[in-house]
């Protein structure tokens, strides 16, 4: 069978990549290794823990928060076997929509592990051994990331769990250690959080969030302390110790010091995730790496001729909407069309409560740059759609050029903090200033007057502080 174009892996870089391809007339098929499309975004990562920080957000509310609205309901139970259900059934919509969309666009599907065993072949192996080979004028490696192992650690899913067992607990747990707190261990240790167990989060850095506006990170770790969260920064994990389904973890300041024992009923590993890429038959072909990773060019190809990559794989932050821009790119350039990815206008967002959302440079950033900024913030507390939804936890702030007025980054931490970046993404995209968006009318009460009063406080004109 001979394609225009092969795609190993069915992530959202992946699926994309294949959907735009297929719109363009290319003739297209996908390999994936699970028996769901989707990949890790899909079916055991953002689109499931997704659905947990959300349903647990109802439980939180129904417990706390609706008797300050006057709304008087009994003391919530949780029913735990039906909220993963709703997690189960969130994921089967989405993963069901993929096949579907391949079906819409004409993409040949293969199941089972995808492998290039020379420049335009591509061979497929499935559960039960057998193997098809295919030939495609070009070939595109999504394989996605996977979890990063803590050394001297064994995560069995059951006592130690990485973001997969974490998203499949059986019960609330007594305490959680969550071992590294960037975004997975935030997001999942609030959910079980949420739910009733008492989260202990290590850190190596002395810092959570680590890549984040330091301003935000600090901010963020004083709702989070208030919510019941403990920190252990600048600590690292010394050993893990596993004994009749609970847990003994060794830590130690970084700097040295005494040791101290955490005792946990469960301990979630979260220390990243790193790209997959063995069994693809790489090495044999030559295929550039660094540190793990596939070295592409300016449009995504590798060093092999007809082979590119995109996604977890090649270098930039492994978020899902990366993957898919960068999907669409090189299926464009593949086409022969001008495919690009702005990758100083990529979003990231934590979806804890409040959720924290920032797109561009830190301060940290363009310090390091030396690099003259001016300033905007605007709290929540000062506007009245948030006061409304008692939801005054945050800020906006912006940063912009001092010469130009350029918005270089923006940052949020309050509500829907992820949807309401998206306005500063646009911004961002067409190289706005901040007066731009401060100059642009606002609907009347809502939570968007907080990114435009933030924008109007980069010259000192906000109004309602």
């Amino acid at each position: 069978m001979s394609y225009d174009l092969v795609i190993i892996g069915t992530g959202p870089g992946g699926y994309v990549c294949a959907i735009r391809a297929a719109q363009l007339g290319l003739k297209v098929a996908v390999i994936e290794k699970r028996k769901t499309f989707g990949g890790t975004c899909l079916n055991i990562g953002c689109i499931p823990s997704k659905a947990l920080l959300y349903a647990s957000e109802k439980f939180e509310e129904a417990a706390h928060e609706l008797k300050n609205f006057g709304v008087i309901v009994d003391a919530p139970k949780l029913d735990l076997p039906v909220m993963m259900k709703h997690k189960d059934d969130v994921v089967s919509a989405n993963v069901g929509g993929v096949a579907y969309l391949f079906k819409k666009n004409k993409i040949d599907s293969f199941i089972g592990l995808g492998a290039i065993t020379a420049p335009g072949k591509v061979s497929v192996t499935a559960e039960d051994g057998s193997r098809q080979e295919l030939e495609a004028k070009n070939i595109v490696i999504a394989t996605g990331s996977e979890v990063t192992p803590l050394p001297g650690v064994t995560i069995d899913e059951k006592t130690i769990v990485s973001s997969t067992g974490a998203l499949a607990l059986e019960a609330v747990p007594q305490n959680l250690v969550v071992v590294g707190a960037g975004v997975i261990g935030l997001e999942l240790g609030s959910v079980w959080g949420r739910l009733g167990a008492k989260v202990t989060v290590v850190e190596f850095l002395d810092r959570i969030l680590p890549g984040m506006d330091g301003e935000v990170a600090k901010q963020a770790q004083r709702i989070f302390e208030k919510q019941g969260f403990a920190f252990k920064l600048g600590h690292k994990v010394l050993g893990v110790e596993e004994k009749d389904g609970k847990a003994t973890v060794t830590i130690e300041p970084a700097a040295g010091g005494d040791k101290i024992t955490l005792e946990a009923d469960k301990v979630l590993v979260s220390i990243g995730r790193r790209p997959v890429t063995e069994g693809l038959g790489l090495d044999v072909l030559g295929v550039a790496m660094e540190r793990g990773r596939v070295i592409i060019d300016d449009h995504f190809a590798t060093n092999v001729p007809g082979i590119y990559a995109i996604g977890d794989v090649v270098r930039g932050p492994m978020l899902a909407h990366k993957a898919e821009d960068e999907g669409v790119a090189v299926a464009e350039i593949l086409a022969g069309q001008h495919g690009h990815v702005n990758y100083n206008v990529i979003p990231g967002v934590v979806y804890t409560s409040p959720e924290i959302a920032t797109v561009g440079a830190t301060e940290e950033d363009l310090k390091a740059k030396g690099i003259e900024y001016k300033v905007g913030k605007f709290p929540f507390t000062a506007n009245g759609r948030a006061r409304a939804m008692r939801q005054t936890n945050g800020f906006v702030k912006f940063l912009a050029d001092a010469k130009t007025d350029q918005v270089l980054g923006v940052h949020i931490i309050g509500p829907v903090a992820g949807e309401l970046i998206a306005e500063a993404c646009v911004l961002m995209e067409f190289g706005g200033s901040s007066e731009d968006l401060a100059r642009t009318c606002h609907a009347h009460p809502t939570l968007s007057e907080a990114v435009r009063e933030a924008a109007l406080g980069v010259e000192g004109r906000s109004i309602h502080i």
